[in-house]
C-alpha cells in the first residue's frame, strides 16, 4: 500500500499518515460563510482537498473515504441582506428569508466549485441544521468547568484548556500582549471567547438555557464534526487563516467537551493567495471572484491547474500569464488524449508525487514526462483534470493570429512612410470587435485573442438580472446579447468567422 505522508500543523513535522480506521478515512474542511460569491481564496482549500480526497479513495478504496464541508449560515452580512429584503417587502420570517438567501448562495458556491471540477462532499451540514448539538456541547462544557453563562452569552473559559496555543504555537499572554481582543465587562479574561450570544427581535435566534440567541463561529465545526465523525477523526482542514483563531478554538471546544477523544490527529493548512504578486484585496483592484473569471472565459480546468502548480503549503501567486501557459498545456494533453480511455491506473511517478504531502506541482511535472496517452489521461485524471466532462472549453481550435499581425505591421510600416494611418485604424478596430487585443510598440505588433463570453451565457446574465429585479442591468446585457447575434459584437459562436471576414477584407 501506498504510505502517504503530510505536513501536520499541530507538529510542524511532515509526518506518515495513518487513518484511525483504514476501511473509514474520515476527513473534515472548514466550508464557506455563504453570505455571497466565494473568492479565488475561497477556493483554494476545495481544490486541495479534492486532490486528498482522491489520492485517499486511490490508496484506501472509494467507498473508504467519507469527506466532509459544512456550510456557514448564520453571520451578520447574512443576516442584514435577509433584514433588507423584509424591509422591501419579502414575505416570511427572518429565518425563512435568511435561509432563502444562504439556498441562493449554496446554489452559486455548488456550481462554482462544479465548474473547478471538485467533487462534492459525502455530506455538507449546515450550522443552522445542528443548532440542538452546539447547545448540547455547550452544556456540556460549562458542566465541566470549561464555560459560564454571563448576560445571555455563554463562553469558553481559555486557560481552562492547558493546551491551548499549540496548534499555533502561541502562548495565552503572548497572545493577549499582542492581539485585538475584545475586552467585554461579562467575560472573567479578555480572552475567553463567544461560544453563544443574545438576539434581539432583529436577528434571527433560537431558544436555549441562557435566552434566545445564535451560537459563536467557532463551536460550529466542533459540533457538527462531532455529530458525523465522533470524538476522533483523522484530518481537518482549510486556509491558513484559520487556524487562529478559529481552528485553535475547535481544538479547544472539543478536547475539553470530549476528553476521551482526540478530535482532529492531523491538520492541513494551505497558504494564502496572491494576485500578480501582490495580496489579492478590493483596494488594489485586484479582488475577483471564481464566478469573475469564469465569466471572463477562463475555463475551470484552467482555474484548477493554475493552483495545482504551486505546493499547498505555499503562497500562490495567480497570474494572467500562468493562465495562459496552464490553457495552453491543458490543449495540447487534451488533443493527445481525445478519443482514448484511461489507463487502469495512474502512473506510479505520479502517485508517488502526490503521497509526498500532496505535491501537485511534481505531479504535474510527472505528467509532462509520460509519453502513453492513456497513463496521461488517467494519471491527469487523479488530479481532478482531463475529466470527461470538463473539455467543452478545448474544443474551439486555437487561432493563429501571426498573419494578422505580419499585414498590421506591414500597413503600418506603410502609414509611417505616407502619413495616412487610415488602414491601420481600420484594421485595428476590425480586429477588436472580433475579441482581439492590438498592441502596438517599437519592437512590433502582438495580437492576442480575448477570451469571449457565448450568447448563451450573455442571455444567462440577463435572465438573472430579470430574476433580481434589476432591469438597467438587464438591459445591458440584452444589447450585448443582441449586438452579438447581429454579428456587431465577437461571441464564442461567431469569432472565427468575424476573423475570416478580416481576412478576406484586408489579406487578400
Amino acid at each position: 500500500m501506498t504510505q502517504i505522508r503530510l505536513r501536520n500543523t499541530m507538529s510542524r513535522q511532515v509526518q506518515d499518515f495513518a487513518p484511525i480506521d483504514p476501511k473509514n478515512v474520515r476527513i473534515y474542511l472548514c466550508g464557506p460563510t455563504v453570505y455571497d460569491r466565494a473568492h479565488l481564496g475561497n477556493a483554494r482549500p476545495v481544490v486541495v482537498f479534492d486532490v486528498l480526497q482522491r489520492l485517499l479513495r486511490h490508496v484506501y478504496g472509494e467507498s473508504h473515504v467519507t469527506y466532509v464541508r459544512n456550510f456557514t449560515d448564520v453571520d451578520d452580512k447574512i443576516n442584514a441582506t435577509a433584514v433588507k429584503r423584509r424591509e422591501e417587502g419579502a414575505e416570511g420570517t427572518l429565518e425563512d428569508l435568511i435561509r432563502a438567501r444562504t439556498e441562493e448562495t449554496i446554489a452559486w458556491y455548488h456550481a462554482d466549485m462544479d465548474a473547478l471540477g471538485a467533487a462534492r462532499p459525502d455530506h455538507e451540514p449546515r450550522a443552522t441544521d445542528y443548532i440542538n448539538a452546539m447547545i448540547a456541547m455547550i452544556e456540556r462544557l460549562i458542566e465541566g468547568g470549561h464555560a459560564y453563562a454571563a448576560e445571555g452569552h455563554a463562553l469558553f473559559r481559555v486557560r481552562s484548556y492547558k493546551d491551548y496555543g499549540r496548534l499555533s504555537g502561541r502562548s495565552v499572554d503572548d497572545m493577549i500582549a499582542g492581539a485585538r481582543v475584545e475586552v467585554a465587562p461579562y467575560k472573567e479574561d479578555p480572552m475567553d471567547f463567544v461560544l453563544w450570544k443574545p438576539s434581539d427581535d432583529g436577528l434571527p435566534g433560537w431558544d436555549s438555557p441562557w435566552g434566545r440567541g445564535r451560537p459563536g463561529w467557532h463551536i460550529e465545526c466542533s459540533a457538527m464534526s462531532y455529530e458525523l465523525f465522533g470524538d476522533s477523526f483523522d484530518i481537518h482542514g482549510g486556509g491558513i487563516d484559520l487556524q487562529f483563531p478559529h481552528h485553535e478554538n475547535e481544538v479547544a471546544q472539543s478536547c475539553c467537551a470530549h476528553p476521551h477523544g482526540e478530535f482532529a490527529r492531523f491538520w492541513l493548512h494551505n497558504e494564502m493567495l496572491q494576485v500578480e504578486g501582490k495580496k489579492m484585496s478590493k483596494s488594489l483592484g485586484n479582488f475577483f471572484t471564481v464566478r469573475d473569471l469564469l465569466d471572463e472565459g477562463i475555463p475551470g480546468e484552467v482555474i484548477r491547474f493554475v493552483f495545482l502548480q504551486t505546493h499547498y503549503s505555499k503562497p500562490m501567486d495567480w497570474t494572467a500569464e500562468k493562465a495562459r501557459q496552464a490553457e495552453a498545456t491543458l490543449r495540447k494533453w487534451r488533443a493527445a488524449v481525445a478519443g482514448i480511455e484511461p489507463a487502469p491506473a495512474a502512473a506510479p511517478s505520479v502517485i508517488a508525487a502526490l503521497a509526498d504531502d500532496l505535491n501537485t506541482a511534481g505531479a504535474i511535472a510527472a505528467l509532462h514526462a509520460l509519453s502513453d496517452p492513456a497513463e496521461l489521461k488517467a494519471s491527469a485524471q487523479m488530479l481532478g483534470l482531463l475529466l470527461e466532462d470538463m473539455g467543452e472549453w478545448a474544443e474551439a481550435p486555437a487561432v493563429d493570429l501571426s498573419a494578422y499581425a505580419e499585414h498590421l505591421a506591414d500597413l503600418r510600416a506603410r502609414a509611417m512612410e505616407t502619413k495616412d494611418f487610415a488602414p491601420v485604424d481600420a484594421m485595428k478596430q476590425a480586429l477588436a470587435a472580433a475579441g482581439v487585443e492590438v498592441r502596438m510598440s517599437k519592437a512590433g505588433v502582438e495580437l492576442s485573442l480575448k477570451r469571449l463570453d457565448s450568447v448563451k451565457t450573455i442571455l444567462a446574465r440577463e435572465l438573472n438580472a430579470r430574476v433580481r429585479e434589476d432591469f438597467h442591468e438587464a438591459e445591458a446585457w440584452g444589447a450585448i446579447a443582441r449586438a452579438m447575434l447581429a454579428g456587431e459584437q465577437a461571441s464564442q459562436e461567431n469569432q472565427t468567422e468575424m476573423l475570416t471576414k478580416i481576412q478576406q477584407d484586408f489579406l487578400q
